[in-house]
């Protein structure tokens, strides 16, 4: 070989370096975001689930990369888990209503997936157990069925002249029965009388409330409701104001947006769990292995416009326990 062909080929392979040294990097992983009641955008997934990744050390454009799939109408959720599955990403977080979580576990038993919802996951077959969930899934429950008792007897002390107190749900979310039965349960104990009015779109919850009204209902609770109620609380929030119904439910959001009260788990912790949870899991531990996380902080709601405006007073108890005071 003489010289020159020595130097072409010794620059053909110094050229090739940088190729081969690229193909070699290994690929960062992949978490599929399965979603419900929001559109699809990268401000959709909670800035404490990012915070709780990050305690792991985990980035998103750094070294772990994110597909998110949002939908608010639930039957378009089996497809999107599909296309997630599809790609084979490491572990998929489904978020919001319960049903994202029963989609994810139809869709794969391999993939590891970490929940957050209000649903009680044994109830509804998603472990085995709180403690050894036992599967491919585990997660955060914030158990929003177990705190209905609560904002029923905080309804009651705002409003004790209701002779019947409305429960609006939906029939489509995987939690109404539980919760449902929850309420109910609770009221018998006490003696209140609960109507409970259903709504599964935009229409019934119009109907729902003229419902209440010609009921004599003197307050009433919104359920989860999953998608369609936390996509149109501004719908709801009107609605009581329209028909000057005190109204409570299981989000500060819905305060946020003029609601009377709610009581809740402190969602931003509880998305930072979720966070911690998958990032624990791409270092390689498993759900089956991983406890479903409860609850242990709790958010305490309240708008003192919308009280002034339906002409409540608050008590002093109230005042000092709210977390999140809307004036």
């Amino acid at each position: 070989m003489n010289r020159r062909d020595f130097i072409t080929l010794l620059g053909g392979a110094a050229a090739a370096w940088p190729l081969a040294a690229k193909a070699q990097q290994p690929a960062i992983p992949v978490i599929g975001v399965l979603m419900s009641g929001q559109e699809q955008t990268a401000a959709s997934l909670p800035g404490a689930f990012r915070k709780g990744l990050a305690e792991m050390g985990y980035v998103e454009g750094r070294n772990v990369a994110i597909e998110l799939r949002t939908t608010t109408q639930i039957d378009q959720l089996p497809a999107l888990a599909a296309e997630l599955v599809q790609q084979k990403v490491a572990v998929i977080f489904a978020y919001g209503a319960a049903n994202t979580a029963r989609v994810a576990k139809a869709a794969t038993a391999t993939i590891p997936i970490v929940f957050a919802n209000g649903a009680d996951p044994i109830r509804l077959g998603f472990v085995a157990s709180l403690a050894r969930p036992g599967g491919n899934a585990t997660g955060v429950s914030y158990f929003i069925g177990v705190l209905v008792a609560k904002r029923l007897e905080m309804m009651r002390e705002l409003v004790p002249n209701a002779v019947k107190i409305g429960f609006l749900t939906n029939p489509a979310n995987l939690l109404s029965a539980g919760d449902t039965s929850d309420l109910l349960a609770a009221a018998g104990g006490v003696g209140q009388q609960i109507v409970v009015l259903k709504a599964n779109t935009i229409e019934e919850i119009d109907a729902a409330f003229a419902s209440a009204v010609r009921e004599g209902v003197g307050a009433l609770l919104i359920d989860a409701g999953g998608a369609l109620f936390t996509s149109h609380y501004d719908q709801i929030v009107a609605l009581a104001a329209h028909y000057r119904i005190p109204t409570g439910g299981a989000s500060s959001s819905i305060v946020k947006a003029g609601g009377l009260m709610s009581y809740s788990d402190d969602r931003d912790e509880s998305d930072r769990q979720a966070g911690v949870y998958v990032g624990r899991i791409l270092k390689g531990e498993k759900p089956a292995n991983l406890p479903v996380i409860q609850p242990v902080k709790f958010e305490f709601a309240i708008n003192l416009k919308t009280a002034k405006a339906l002409g409540i007073e608050f008590p002093p108890s109230f005042l000092l326990r709210a977390d999140v005071v809307v004036e």
